[in-house]
């Protein structure tokens, strides 16, 4: 069977799913190791038994709803390639936000700065960071030691050096460190919600999407601790659900965070918050 004829036959089949042409091709270039350029113009070329039998099963996964990130191992965010597996989060574009205000208030001058990634999955918050700040120094923290084996994985692939990974549940192993920015994407969603989200969430880790109390548990306990963790003037930049802006900026302000400022999404939805901690 020709590579067109197999694209053919799935697309008329699957035509309900959304995406699936985007989709099919995704699998095609995993499977085959050719960019989808490459597939476009050689699409005559004739698909072996192995990658036929490759290709059918990585579809029927995506049939069940499976994530195309999870199906193929790899989730681009910042213009990086991270490894992703069913023990990490998917990191989405939503955070590329986070980054980039993170990016705008870390940059304000050479000196080193020290910066903290509170759960940091497969390290797509504290990689991305630190590919940008060679000069600072990045400790990305996580409480599951499958992922953090995830995340040194994408390190070396990256070729970036001025990042530590570290397990602990967020600071429970951080006694004597201090740092200038903490960064934090926590697990935000409320645990009512879970049956009614998307079915493709059911495949992402639990403890990284869902939190108790309507899903600001996790966000409390960040804000609330994380000034014995913070520099003199350091800030606290988090991400939350769409919904939470006016919770999370109370729980600043009841922190005695300030400078205090919400930013929205590349959606239009509020997303981010700073603060900044002094402590005289």
């Amino acid at each position: 069977m020709m590579i067109k004829e197999w694209y053919i036959k799935n697309v008329q089949k699957l035509n309900c799913y959304p995406n699936i042409k985007k989709d099919i091709f995704v699998l095609l270039s995993t499977i085959l190791n050719k960019p989808i350029s490459w597939i476009r113009v050689f699409d005559e070329t004739k698909l072996t038994l192995m990658q036929k039998k490759n290709l059918d099963k990585l579809l029927y996964q995506r049939m069940k709803s499976k994530p195309l990130s999870y199906i193929i191992q790899n989730q681009e965010f910042w213009s990086l390639n991270f490894k992703v597996t069913q023990d990490t989060l998917i990191p989405r574009v939503d955070t590329e936000r986070l980054v980039e205000i993170a990016l705008l208030k870390i940059n304000n001058n050479n000196r080193k700065k020290y910066i903290l990634d509170l759960g940091t999955g497969c390290g797509a918050i504290a990689l991305s960071i630190a590919k940008e700040c060679p000069q600072h120094y990045v400790v990305g923290i996580d409480n599951c030691r499958k992922a953090l084996k995830i995340a040194y994985y994408n390190a070396n692939k990256l070729k970036i050096n001025n990042v530590l990974f570290l397990h602990s549940n967020w600071f429970s192993t951080l006694k004597n460190f201090r740092f200038h920015y903490i960064l934090s994407n926590p697990p935000y969603i409320g645990e009512t919600e879970r049956y009614s989200l998307d079915k493709e969430l059911t495949y992402e880790p639990n403890n990284a999407l869902f939190s108790k109390k309507n899903g600001l548990s996790d966000i409390q306990h960040i804000i609330e601790k994380s000034s014995n963790y913070l520099l003199d003037s350091g800030w606290l930049i988090l991400e939350h659900g769409w919904k939470q802006k006016i919770q999370v900026m109370n729980l600043f302000y009841k922190n005695n965070y300030k400078q205090i400022k919400s930013y929205k999404d590349y959606n239009d939805c509020d997303r981010v918050i700073i603060g900044s901690y002094n402590f005289l």
